[in-house]
C-alpha cells in the first residue's frame, strides 16, 4: 500500500476549483466541493483530455473538450459522450494538509 501524499493545504483551495497535480508520475485532478476534496485522475475516459480546464458543478466535473460529466466523489459518468468512469484516490485532510494515496 501508498503512502499517504500532502498535495495541498486546506484551505488553499476554494470551493468548487479544480487543480492538476502530479504524484508519483500520475497526473491527477484535485476538487474542492465544498470543503470536501476529492481526486480523480486528470484524463477524461472519452478522448484522454485533460481536466486542468475543466468546471465544478457542485460535486460534477465537466471535461472542457466535449462536455462528458463525471461525479468526483465515485468517479461515475454523469453525461455523455463519456461511457466509463474515472479512476478516483482516496483523500484525507491531516494536521491541515490535504493528503492523497495513491497505489503504485
Amino acid at each position: 500500500m501508498a503512502d499517504w501524499v500532502t498535495v495541498a493545504l486546506a484551505g488553499e483551495m476554494e470551493s468548487g476549483q479544480v487543480e492538476v497535480i502530479t504524484v508519483v508520475g500520475r497526473r491527477l485532478a484535485l476538487c474542492n466541493v465544498g470543503g470536501e476534496y476529492y481526486c480523480i485522475d486528470d484524463v477524461c475516459t472519452h478522448d484522454g483530455g485533460s481536466f486542468d480546464q475543466a468546471e465544478l458543478d457542485d460535486n460534477e466535473i465537466e471535461c472542457p473538450r466535449h462536455g462528458a460529466r463525471f461525479d468526483v466523489r465515485s468517479g461515475m459518468v454523469v453525461s455523455l459522450p463519456a461511457v466509463l468512469p474515472v479512476k478516483t484516490y482516496p483523500v484525507r485532510v491531516d494536521g491541515g494538509q490535504v493528503q492523497v494515496r495513491v497505489d503504485e
